[in-house]
């Protein structure tokens, strides 16, 4: 058997919201390696290459039955991937209810429920399935709004407000792949996660210039540009890593 660069070939990996922005990215570089890419996801996927379950990861219920599909169909699951949230854009629509004064207790407990308890309960699922053959990774998405706060002077122009359910999930995923790799770790379950910056992707000019005066390398990420890094965590190459927060930010958090 050829290996790939990653030697992921074959290696079956569940990626949660694999049909999103940086998901379906993400997706796209698993099956160039030639991994079984297995996707939850509330929208519906037209990639033939790959296994969907159209689930909702806050129900328990649901994630147990997708379990039971890789144990009748004896599926050893090699990587999970919680990448799934709910992000806020910046747009020049009325805002006023994301600020924090106005912000609704529905919101609140609509973001933490679908991009931290998502993570946890999958986590939960698929992470104790893993840990029976003492072997995985797990890899969390995080934000480089997960080391620091939101500027919201970069949002101005558009009056938007990054909310503050965004920064405490963020912060929450940290805590969580720092859990996790403590716990499992004996059971040879390693549990690292990213924080990535912002992605290039037709934002207005006003708010690409300022996010850039905060960036030392003086731009946002490149489309794809994450996904060597990914592929670098969900292999063996990483095999020593855990516990592990990468920054990829383009230096933004350093100053």
């Amino acid at each position: 058997m050829k290996k790939t660069f990653f030697n992921l070939k074959n290696k079956n990996i569940i990626i949660t919201g694999g049909n999103g922005f940086l998901g379906s990215q993400i997706t796209d570089a698993l099956l160039k390696e030639q991994a079984n890419v297995f996707i939850i996801d509330i929208k519906k996927s037209k990639k033939k290459s790959i296994k969907y379950f159209n689930s909702d990861i806050t129900n328990e219920g649901e994630l147990r039955e997708i379990l039971k599909f890789f144990k009748k169909k004896k599926i050893k699951i090699d990587v999970l991937i919680n990448n799934a949230a709910i992000d806020y854009v910046p747009s020049k629509s009325k805002n006023n209810h994301l600020k924090l004064e106005n912000f609704l207790n529905d919101f609140w407990d609509k973001d933490l429920s679908v991009s931290l308890k998502g993570s946890y309960l999958c986590t939960k699922v698929f992470g104790s399935y893993m840990s029976k053959f003492r072997k995985g990774v797990i890899l969390n998405i995080s934000s480089d709004l997960g080391i620091i706060a939101p500027d919201q002077r970069i949002y101005k122009d558009s009056n938007f407000i990054k909310p503050v359910t965004y920064s405490v999930v963020k912060h929450g995923i940290i805590g969580l792949t720092k859990y996790t790799a403590s716990y499992w770790g004996k059971k040879n379950i390693r549990c690292n996660a990213i924080a990535p910056g912002g992605i290039l992707n037709n934002q207005d000019s006003s708010f690409i210039k300022k996010i850039n005066q905060l960036i030392p390398l003086g731009r946002m990420a490149k489309k794809k540009e994450y996904n060597g890094l990914i592929l670098f965590l969900c292999s063996d190459l990483s095999s020593y890593l855990t516990g592990s927060v990468i920054v990829a930010d383009g230096g933004r958090t350093i100053i």
